[in-house]
């Protein structure tokens, strides 16, 4: 049941990421949160089946730490959409 403090620290942390990332138009509110919480719970099942317990350090860190991965796959999707969407401008001679 520990999972679910990973899976909301992740959340968290990537909606916390949207707000703070360029491009927020380009992609929708919860693609940050879903990735942070995913990135979050995944470390936290795998650092559990490596053996680490509830009584350490690393297991409780590892969501603060991970999650903040939302913010450079943010990037790159904005990143990515923008310079598309600048070919389809030039492609159509819109701009």
């Amino acid at each position: 049941m520990q999972i679910l403090i990973a899976l909301v620290v992740g959340a968290s942390i990537g909606l916390a990421v949207h707000f703070l990332a360029k491009a927020r138009t380009t992609r929708g509110p919860v693609l940050a949160p879903i990735i942070g919480a995913v990135a979050a719970g995944l470390v936290w099942m795998i650092l559990t089946w490596a053996g680490f317990g509830i009584d350490s350090v690393w297991l409780w860190l590892s969501p603060f730490v991970v999650s903040w991965i939302a913010w450079l796959i943010v990037a790159l999707i904005g990143r990515s959409r923008l310079a598309h969407d600048e070919r389809e401008r030039k492609r159509l001679r819109i701009a």
